[in-house]
C-alpha cells in the first residue's frame, strides 16, 4: 500500500534544509538548497548540527514569489477520525519560509508585492478546509479505488492522486518529478470531513461524509462561474457519504457544479448582478467535454438544476434544458425544478416532491457497498449532478436528501435498521446527521461565497424558521460586501496557489500595479462630501426654512446623482482580481 512519512523534524542552516522523516526506522532526509533550489535525498548523518532544529507535520509544497522560492510547511495538525484504520488529519497552522536568507537586494515596490503575495498566500491557507491522510487516497471515492489495478495500488499517493482535489499539485511538482522523494509528501484536498461513531438498535457503526472540492476552475462566487475550455465547472465538489459496520461499508456519490456552459455573473455593486451567457462562444463543445468526463468517471448523470424559472435565472435554465436536450445522450437526464417557487411561503415539505420523483432512479442507480467477507456486492452507475446559481445553499439540501434516502436502505442492508424502521425516527442519528451536513453546506459556503451557507436552519432541523430567515439575510449581507470589496484579492489569491498565475522574479512591475481610472479616486470623495454637507445642512439651519431646503436639496441631489453615476460604472468600483487577465475570468 501507497504511504508517506507521517512525523518530520525540519533542520535549517543559512544554505540549505534539512527535511527528516521521523517515522520508526526512517533515514531518509530531503535536502532542500537554498540558493539553488536543488532537491535531493540524503541520510539523517548529512544532517549538520549547527541547523535550527523544529518539528513540523508535512510539506506542503513550495512557490516562486518576487524575493525567490518559499517553502510551505504544516506546523500543527488535527485528527479528524479513522477511515478504515488509516488516520485522516486536518491541516490547522501553515508556515510559509523563504529560501532567501534577506530580502534586502529587493526594491521598495518588490518588497511590498512581495508582501502582498504572502498575503494572498495565507489567505488560502487560512481558509478552513485542508484534510490529508498519509497512508491511504483521500482524493478517490470507494467505488474508484475498488476498481483499480495492482500497479496503482503500488504507486506513491502523488502519483496515483486524482489531480482534480489535490489542491497541492501545483506546489509540489519538484517533488512530483523526483519519485525518490515522492515518501516526503502527500495529496491535501480541500473541502470538509466528518466522521462520526454512531449507534441505532444498540448497533455502533461509523458515518462519515466526504466532500472533495475541485481545484481545475476554483475561485470565489461572481468571478468564477460556468466552465471553461477544457469543461471543468465553476465550484465543482464531489460529496461522498461513507457507513461502515461490522466490516462492511457503502458509499454514496453525488455531485454539484456550476451550469456547465460559458456564462458571466461579474458584481458590479448591484445586490444580485444579471447572469450574462456569452454570445460569441461554442456552448456545446464545453458541454460535451463536460459531461463525457462526468460520465467516464461516474456513470450516467441525472440533473437536478434548482434554479429559478423566472426573472435573471430563467435564460440560465432554458439554455441548460436546450444543451441537454441538443446531446441527445440517453445517459444524460434533465429535471428542472424551481426550488424558490416550490418552497415558498415555508412550504418546505414540498422537497419530498422532487425526492419522490427521482426515487427509481436513484434506486436504478444504487450504491457502492462490499460486505463484511470483502466482496464488491454493488456498484453505484450514476450519480445525481446538483446545481443552483451558486451550486451551496440549494444544492446541499437536496443532496443531503437524497444521500439520508440512500442511508436508509444501506442501513437496513447491512441490518443496522429494523424492517419498517425509518432513519428520520431515530433522534440521536438525525441529530448527528442534520448537523453534518449543515457543517457541510457551510464549508462549502465560506470556501466559494466568504460566508456560511443560506437555508441551514432547515438543514440542521428539518424546519424553515424565522430565525433562520434573520441570518440568511446577515449572511446575504456579508456576502454583498465581500463580493464587491474583497473577492478580487480572495481570487488572486486562489490563481497564485493553484499556478493559475506564476510570479517571474525578472518581470519588471507586477499586474497589482494595475492603474485605476479617475472615476474611482474622485467621484466616491464627491459622494462622501456631498452627503456630509447635506447632513450638516440639516443639524445647522439656515435663517429660514427655505435656504436650508435649497442647501439640503442642492446637496441631497449631488450626492444622488454622484451615487447613481458610481453605481451605473459599478464594475471600476469593485474589488476585481489583478493577475489573471479578464478573458480567462469570464
Amino acid at each position: 500500500m501507497a504511504t508517506a512519512y507521517e512525523r518530520f523534524n525540519l533542520h535549517a542552516t543559512p544554505e540549505k534544509f534539512y527535511i527528516e522523516a521521523c517515522d520508526d526506522g526512517a533515514n531518509d532526509v530531503l535536502v532542500i538548497d537554498r540558493v539553488s533550489s536543488e532537491m535531493t535525498l540524503a541520510g539523517i548523518k548529512d544532517i549538520p548540527p549547527s541547523g535550527v532544529t523544529r518539528p513540523i507535520c508535512g510539506i506542503m509544497g513550495t512557490i516562486r514569489l518576487v524575493a525567490g522560492m518559499y517553502l510551505i510547511v504544516i506546523t500543527r495538525k488535527r485528527k479528524v477520525g479513522d477511515l478504515f484504520g488509516h488516520t485522516v488529519w486536518k491541516a490547522v497552522e501553515f508556515d510559509v519560509i523563504s529560501y532567501k536568507k534577506t530580502i534586502l537586494h529587493l526594491t521598495d515596490i518588490q518588497m511590498q508585492d512581495n508582501k502582498t503575495f504572502l498575503s494572498m498566500l495565507s489567505n488560502v491557507l487560512n481558509t478552513d478546509g485542508f484534510y490529508f491522510c498519509t497512508d491511504y487516497d483521500l482524493t478517490h471515492t470507494q467505488q474508484r479505488l475498488s476498481n483499480t489495478s495492482p500497479d496503482f495500488q503500488e504507486m506513491s499517493l502523488l502519483e496515483r492522486a486524482d489531480q482534480r482535489f489535490m489542491w497541492n499539485g501545483n506546489l509540489l511538482r519538484e517533488i512530483t518529478a523526483q519519485p525518490e522523494l515522492h515518501k516526503f509528501a502527500f495529496p491535501v484536498i480541500h473541502g470538509f470531513i466528518v466522521m462520526k461513531p454512531c449507534c441505532i438498535n444498540g448497533k455502533v457503526f461509523e458515518w462519515i461524509l466526504i466532500s472533495r472540492r475541485s481545484c481545475f476552475r476554483a475561485g470565489v462566487r461572481y468571478y468564477v462561474r460556468g466552465i471553461d475550455s477544457e469543461g471543468h465547472a465553476a465550484n465543482f465538489v464531489e460529496t461522498e457519504q461513507i457507513v461502515q459496520y461490522s466490516n462492511a461499508r457503502a458509499s454514496f456519490v453525488q455531485t454539484r457544479g456550476s451550469m456547465p456552459f460559458f456564462w458571466s455573473q461579474r458584481p458590479n455593486l448591484r445586490y444580485k448582478p444579471k447572469p450574462q451567457i456569452s454570445t460569441d462562444t461554442n456552448h456545446m463543445d464545453g458541454f460535451r467535454r463536460h459531461f463525457e468526463s462526468q460520465v467516464l468517471i461516474y456513470g450516467k448523470q441525472v440533473i437536478l438544476n434548482l434554479v429559478n424559472q423566472k426573472g435573471s435565472e430563467l435564460p440560465l435554465e432554458q439554455a441548460f434544458a436546450k444543451m441537454v436536450n441538443g446531446v441527445e445522450d440517453g445517459l444524460i437526464k434533465y429535471i428542472a425544478y424551481d426550488f424558490h417557487k416550490e418552497c415558498s411561503k415555508m412550504r418546505w415539505h414540498r422537497l419530498q416532491i422532487l425526492v419522490d420523483s427521482v426515487s427509481d432512479v436513484q434506486d436504478e442507480f444504487g450504491y457502492f457497498m462490499v460486505s463484511s467477507d470483502g466482496k464488491v456486492t454493488s456498484e453505484q452507475s450514476g450519480t445525481f449532478r446538483s446545481n443552483c446559481m451558486d451550486c451551496l445553499d440549494r444544492t446541499n439540501v437536496i443532496q443531503s436528501l437524497l444521500a439520508r434516502r440512500s442511508l436508509q436502505s444501506q442501513l437496513q442492508r447491512m441490518g443496522v435498521l429494523h424492517v419498517g424502521q425509518k432513519i428520520e425516527e431515530q433522534a440521536d442519528f438525525e441529530k448527528i446527521y442534520k448537523n453534518a451536513w449543515a457543517d457541510n453546506a457551510n464549508a462549502c459556503a465560506k470556501q466559494y461565497a466568504g460566508t456560511g451557507a443560506l437555508k441551514t436552519d432547515f438543514t440542521r432541523t428539518g424546519k424553515r424558521t424565522h430565525w433562520g430567515l434573520v441570518m440568511d439575510g446577515w449572511n446575504s449581507m456579508i456576502r454583498y460586501y465581500k463580493n464587491n470589496f474583497s473577492d478580487g484579492f480572495r481570487q488572486d489569491s486562489i490563481d497564485l496557489f493553484l499556478g493559475n498565475y506564476t510570479v517571474d522574479e525578472t518581470d519588471g512591475l507586477t499586474p497589482l500595479h494595475m492603474q485605476k481610472d479617475w472615476k474611482f479616486l474622485l467621484l466616491p470623495v464627491i459622494m462622501v462630501v456631498a452627503f456630509s454637507m447635506c447632513i450638516i445642512c440639516l443639524l445647522m439651519a439656515g435663517d429660514t426654512w427655505t435656504e436650508t431646503l435649497a442647501y439640503v436639496l442642492f446637496w441631497g441631489m449631488a450626492s444622488a446623482l454622484t451615487a447613481a453615476v458610481i453605481v451605473v460604472n459599478g464594475r471600476e468600483f469593485v474589488d476585481a482580481p489583478k493577475l489573471v487577465q479578464k478573458e480567462k475570468m469570464d
